[in-house]
């Protein structure tokens, strides 16, 4: 085992024991992809539930925004994954006093799979990420301008949040065909009186993080009664890792 020294998408410079013994992963879609690859993933967040079978037996060190430091000294993690966005950022400064963290920043699918091409380098299982890699780049290639007119994603209620620009998920409906009617950055919230005011073609209720469900169609059903309303799957919207293979099973009914 030697050290490596590399570049991590925030431009940060991270050295590690080369390859891992002990990786941590903070954010759930990326915790898929590390398993799926088999990395050997020692501690995860209580978000990462992907894959069920593999996550079962690995340690709990708290959500993607509130760290248990105890939890991960004691897991002796040689190197930790973390994302801009889903983390917080005092958390990771504390974490990076005793380890090295390697952080993703996220916004297209390009900056998707430059992630999991690099998280396959640095635990040296190119061959496997360069598959998924592979069936993603297929999956989302066989989706591109497949869709059509304004959409309204919304991810939050009581205030109502929706989906804006400079988001992932704005990249892939844009990528979709869709139109985001949402042109404010990041996730901004809503009154009713201001949100009441949108005319989109189509209206996504996502599953996280707020948990749509079927009564909560009824009701945004009878807000926009000329717009075709539908719960979508938050994970295939939001997640960039190995789950973006599953849009060639799936986008025909999203």
């Amino acid at each position: 085992m030697s050290l490596l020294t590399t570049i991590d998408q925030m431009g940060r410079e991270v050295t590690f024991s080369f390859p891992p013994k002990r990786v941590l992963s903070l954010v759930p879609s990326q915790t898929e992809f590390l398993l799926d690859i088999g990395a050997p993933v020692v501690g995860r967040t209580k978000f990462c539930v992907h894959p069920k079978k593999s996550v079962i037996d690995i340690p709990i060190i708290g959500g993607t925004k509130k760290f248990r430091f105890d939890r991960v000294r004691e897991l002796k993690p040689d190197l930790i994954i973390g994302n801009k966005e889903e983390n917080y950022k005092e958390g990771i400064e504390a974490l990076e006093a005793d380890f090295p963290v390697w952080i993703s920043d996220i916004y297209s699918l390009e900056d998707a799979f430059q992630m999991m091409s690099s998280l396959g380098r640095l635990c040296d299982l190119e061959d496997a990420s360069r598959q998924i890699i592979l069936d993603c780049r297929k999956s989302t290639e066989n989706i591109k301008n497949t869709k059509k007119g304004t959409v309204l994603y919304l991810i939050w209620k009581n205030p109502w949040m929706a989906a804006g620009s400079y988001t992932f998920i704005d990249h892939l409906l844009t990528h979709l065909g869709y139109q985001n009617i949402i042109q404010k950055n990041r996730y901004p919230t809503f009154e009713d009186h201001d949100i009441d005011l949108l005319d989109p073609d189509h209206i996504f209720l996502s599953s996280e993080p707020y948990p749509f469900k079927k009564d909560h169609l009824s009701q945004v059903k009878s807000k926009w009664p000329n717009a075709h309303c539908q719960l979508v799957d938050g994970e295939i919207y939001s997640w960039y890792g190995s789950r973006l293979r599953y849009w060639k099973k799936k986008h025909n009914v999203l």
